[in-house]
């Protein structure tokens, strides 16, 4: 059974999985307070389920971009577990989660995200017949991504009301609200098919994906 784990933004994700397919999953809003809910929340997760955490073969995390704050506390419990219980671990970035849950649309799908300082960030991605990238996440200027995404893209995150119109009045669709919010199942997914392939991360290496460097510390 494999525990997957979002906090890379004020909406929180863990899910349990067998095989890649959902078994139980909660998602919830926890601005800031990722470090002190998380912990719970998993165990909560495992209760319910009947399941302890010797039950568990496999961690998947979401690298980010996003909050650094959520980054690091959901990265800590996943790389935490996988060297306590000696389970392989996968990491799967932010943006490649959101845009995954269109995949069946054979649609180029963009995934934007708003961070900070009139940044976005985002990266494409098209199922054809594999899933691939075909753009890397990246940060532009809010008002360059209008033209910046591939011409008719399925935008989806966390674009907000301006950019949408922006990006609508390009031809671009959009699409926000429930159906754009990340949720632990497709990381579980991504991740799965990832480990399936040999592909697990090595814990201590596997490090955040943060675009840009965060406002503490050394620059």
């Amino acid at each position: 059974m494999e525990l997957s784990i979002d906090t890379c933004s004020d909406v929180a994700s863990i899910a349990l999985t067998r095989e890649g397919v959902l078994e139980a999953e909660q998602t919830w809003r926890c601005p800031r307070d990722h470090s002190r809910q998380l912990l719970p929340a998993v165990d909560a997760l495992l209760a319910r389920q009947g399941v302890s955490k010797a039950d568990l073969t496999a961690i998947c995390v979401s690298l980010g971009p996003g909050s650094y704050a959520g980054i690091r506390a959901g990265m800590s419990v996943a790389k935490g577990l996988a060297f306590a219980l000696e389970l392989p671990i996968a990491g799967v970035g932010r943006l490649e989660t959101e845009a995954y849950a269109f995949a069946a649309t054979g649609l180029t799908v963009a995934a934007v995200h708003r961070a900070g300082r009139r940044d976005v960030a985002w990266a494409a991605y098209v199922a054809d017949p594999e899933w691939r990238e075909v753009a890397p996440p990246r940060l532009v200027p809010a008002g360059e991504v209008p033209d910046a995404l591939p011409a008719g893209a399925l935008v989806t995150g966390d674009a907000g009301d301006e950019l949408a119109a922006g990006l609508a009045s390009r031809g671009h669709r959009v699409v926000q609200g429930a159906a754009a919010v990340r949720r632990a199942a497709l990381l579980a997914e991504l991740g799965w098919r990832r480990l399936q392939t040999g592909a697990a991360d090595d814990p201590k290496t596997l490090v955040p994906l943060y675009l840009r460097e965060p406002a503490i510390g050394p620059q």
